[in-house]
């Protein structure tokens, strides 16, 4: 770093009003009182996250394996984003929304599975850290938990972070892997591949609490109507559900009325809802653990469908129906795909929209549907909302289904505005439909089915929502 850089760096400590004397010193460092230690109750994810840790170590046998959460984000100058530690580290750790920033889980797996997560433990009153670091300090953010009360908590050793480099040291790094090593990455994503006892009820909370979030925004759309930015007012009402009910968004809300619906990630969310058109809600709510849904429906604003809107809706919901069919063990990932798109291609055929029959379309060197959809039809879903991303593809997309995936099923429809090759009355209509479904022994649970799908359910769910 240049001295101007070191200089920039310290400017913020310029403003500093914190007093530093000695008499000060002794002043607010005593006269507190002890605070009797209460230890946490074993977290119902310790004994699952153990065997996730086990699988990791037999796999990387005769390693120190390295897991970092990773350290706080600044938005901007010393704003910070809510901390998000790591997915591999919360996986493996269970440690949920609590996860001190900066912390390492250590696998040691040269003798048996010897884990131990190092982490800052909150300081005390002997020195100023307390009360002088606004990043860290307890009088800034609260008291961070102690070594003795995160190990009773999930069951793992752990130990001061100032000691792991140490550790590290004597090691070596040729005997360590961390995640910028491709097989580990892959590997602890493909762990997480099929969920457990403990994640698919973490995912059941997470899609309860998304319901919650979307009945909301029925309640709330006459508001947005009447807003210049009304697509704000249904991310806001969304978002109180989700801070209610849960940690956070697993992602960016989707809020996209009239033709904003064509636009796959519009996250701007700042146009007008307006009655006659449609509102494509993609939103999901992420639990403690950090487990989220993914959920789309696409609504009438006003509660009804037109002609047009419930064709192209019917559609689409068509496509969706025709991958539940077919969804269940043995079936390839990839088939899901498949089966929609044969829907979209004789949809799109039937209505004059191809240059080519559905079946000739269905041609891998013509495709010409996909101008209708451009995305895929599912992706894996868990602790990330495009979960296992460093899966390898025979593991992901050409892997047969297994009972214990979590995965969506979102097909849809999106006609430009500018699109001339659609009837006008097509044009700047998008609709979306997804939802979350559990891999059983003989097909799939739709998670979300507690939102209607059919247009007629759904024309019936928001008058009942709404009163």
């Amino acid at each position: 770093m240049s001295n101007d850089a070191k200089k920039l760096a310290k400017r913020n400590e310029n403003r500093s009003r914190t007093p530093h004397s000695k008499e000060f010193l002794k002043y607010i460092g005593s006269n507190w009182a002890n605070t009797p230690e209460k230890l946490p109750k074993p977290d119902a994810v310790a004994p699952f996250a153990a065997k996730r840790r086990a699988a990791v170590a037999k796999a990387f046998k005769g390693k120190v394996l390295v897991i970092e959460a990773g350290a706080a984000k600044t938005r901007s100058n010393d704003t910070e984003y809510r901390y998000r530690p790591h997915t591999a580290f919360a996986h493996l750790t269970g440690w949920g929304s609590n996860t001190v920033a900066g912390s390492v889980l250590v696998i040691d797996a040269r003798k048996g599975v010897k884990a131990t997560l190092y982490f800052r433990p909150t300081a005390g009153h002997d020195t100023d850290e307390f009360f002088a670091n606004p990043a860290i300090g307890e009088f800034w953010v609260g008291k961070r938990p102690s070594l003795k009360q995160v190990e009773a908590l999930l069951g793992l050793k752990t130990a001061d972070i100032k000691n792991l480099d140490a550790f590290l040291k004597d090691v070596g790094k040729k005997n360590t892997l961390d995640l910028e090593d491709a097989g580990l990455a892959e590997f602890v994503s493909e762990l997480r591949l099929i969920k457990d006892e403990y994640e698919i009820k973490q995912m059941r909370a997470a899609v309860a609490a998304s319901v919650k979030g979307f009945e909301a925004v029925v309640r709330n759309l006459d508001r947005a109507v009447k807003h210049p930015r009304g697509e704000r007012m249904v991310e806001g009402a969304f978002f109180a559900e989700a801070r209610a009910n849960g940690n956070d968004l697993g992602y960016e809300t989707i809020a996209a009325a009239g033709e904003h619906a064509c636009t796959l990630h519009w996250i701007i969310n700042d146009g007008k809802v307006r009655k006659g058109d449609l509102l494509l809600l993609d939103a999901g709510v992420e639990v403690e653990s950090f487990y989220t849904a993914d959920v789309t429906r696409t609504l009438p604003i006003d509660g009804k469908f037109t002609d047009t809107q419930r064709m192209i809706y019917e559609a689409v919901r068509e496509a969706a129906d025709a991958a539940f069919k077919i969804a269940k063990p043995g079936v390839k990932f990839r088939e899901l795909h498949n089966a929609a798109m044969q829907v979209i291609a004789r949809k799109t055929a039937e209505w004059g929209l191809l240059p080519v029959s559905a079946e000739e379309s269905l041609n891998p060197e013509k495709q010409f549907h996909r101008r209708y959809m451009v995305h895929g039809t599912s992706h894996h879903l868990g602790m990330d909302v495009h979960d296992c991303a460093q899966a390898r593809r025979e593991m992901y997309i050409d892997a047969e289904l297994k009972p214990g995936m979590i995965f969506t099923i979102e097909p849809g429809l999106y006609f430009q505005p500018d699109d001339l090759t659609v009837p006008a009355k097509f044009r700047g209509i998008g609709v979306r439909i997804e939802d979350d479904v559990l891999v059983t022994a003989k097909g799939v649970e739709n998670l979300t089915k507690a939102l209607p799908r059919k247009a007629s359910d759904v024309e019936a769910w928001m008058k009942k929502v709404r009163g």
